[in-house]
């Protein structure tokens, strides 16, 4: 009986923190934005595709960044994030490695967003 008293409020707790996570912390949950650049890596493997985003009046432009697989057959996936932005310079260093308005990420497990940096 003590351990429903337990596993209950346990299971509340778990699901209040992954719906706070999911609401505001989940990268797939960005505004598309508006497309307004891109580059492809030296050798071809990616494309980072640039978005700037506007919430309107209450808040200011942001800057999302998009990996595209161009060799295998992968979902594109949001590897950049950053608010008080509105254009995004992209350079590539090498094959795995991009530059982001100075942000430097190792592709394809990388990822900057300015609400956990």
């Amino acid at each position: 009986m003590r351990q429903k008293k337990i596993i209950i409020p346990l299971l509340l707790l778990i699901l209040l923190g992954y719906g706070i996570y999911w609401a505001f912390f989940d990268m797939g949950r960005l505004p598309k934005g508006d497309f307004i650049s891109e580059a492809d890596s030296p050798n071809g493997d990616y494309t980072v595709k640039a978005y700037v985003s506007s919430g309107g009046a209450t808040t200011d432009f942001a800057v999302r960044g998009e990996l595209h697989f161009n060799r295998e057959n992968k979902k594109p996936k949001n590897i950049y994030w950053n608010y008080h932005e509105q254009q995004a310079l992209i350079k590539w260093l090498d094959q795995d490695t991009v530059i982001i308005n100075g942000h430097r990420l190792d592709v394809p497990h990388d990822v900057f967003d300015f609400r956990k940096n």
